[in-house]
């Protein structure tokens, strides 16, 4: 399994933070993620996973075209059993690595369906999560459809942040606000909604994204794992161009 590591900045560890890309990614993204979660104190991983990585999406936009190989590749059983595999190689070896109790699963796109799925959201896939972190954060996360069905999060229980922004279009044209149907089907509990005025899907994995809008995802992560370290998830201030819905 291949990966990027960020160590924590001038602090000790206050736990771990896996990070997994979207279809397509590899290790060498997301780095605005993984400099971002090591300046807060975490030891962050940035994964590469080779059966949903660059040369496997090549391989089914080759055989199928963009829309209908990634759909195919993001409803593959087999591509997520082989994320949960380099998950839990990353996290038994950052673990030996870091101190701190906290353990964190990030991910974008295809990565926030992997966070959902192994945060318990029921599935068409027949993927069954472990439920092995603390808290989860889903960048472009989606509703039901290809991947879930209606009411997939219902009974998720851990502390969940999901990220979007009103231009965080779904492939096939649907509306960014999709991506908010996980958020309103949960139950209570530490969850979070940021919405972010003006992104696009692509600026959430770090591309063509403007610097301001970087740290302040970075900013929202921190202050989302602060409260549920605490167990108190009421949001502070807002900044312009930001909503933050909590429940």
């Amino acid at each position: 399994m291949a990966a990027m590591v960020y160590r924590p900045q001038g602090q000790a560890c206050r736990g771990i933070a896996m990070i997994s890309p979207g279809a397509g990614g590899s290790e060498q993204g997301y780095t605005y993620l993984g400099e971002g979660l090591s300046s807060i104190g975490y030891l962050a991983l940035v994964m590469g996973h080779q059966e949903s990585g660059r040369q496997a999406l090549r391989e089914y936009v080759q055989r199928k075209g963009l829309r209908e190989g990634l759909g195919e590749l993001i409803t593959n059983a087999s591509a997520y059993r082989g994320r949960f595999m380099d998950i839990a190689a990353a996290r038994q070896w950052a673990r030996s690595h870091c101190e701190g109790p906290e353990q964190i699963l990030v991910g974008h796109s295809m990565g926030a369906a992997t966070v959902m799925i192994e945060a318990g959201a029921r599935n068409k896939l027949a993927l069954t999560g472990a439920v092995a972190f603390d808290a989860y954060v889903a960048l472009s996360p989606q509703g039901s459809g290809l991947i879930f069905p209606a009411q997939a999060w219902s009974t998720l229980r851990r502390p969940v942040l999901s990220i979007t922004g009103t231009r965080d279009t779904e492939l096939g044209g649907g509306s960014w606000e999709t991506r908010t149907e996980p958020f309103r089907d949960m139950a209570a509990g530490c969850k979070w909604l940021a919405v972010f005025d003006g992104a696009t899907h692509m600026n959430l994995a770090g591309i063509a994204a403007p610097p301001t809008l970087e740290a302040s995802v970075v900013q929202v992560m921190g202050a989302f794992l602060d409260g549920a370290r605490r167990n108190d998830c009421t949001p502070g201030a807002q900044a312009d161009g930001l909503v933050i819905e909590s429940k």
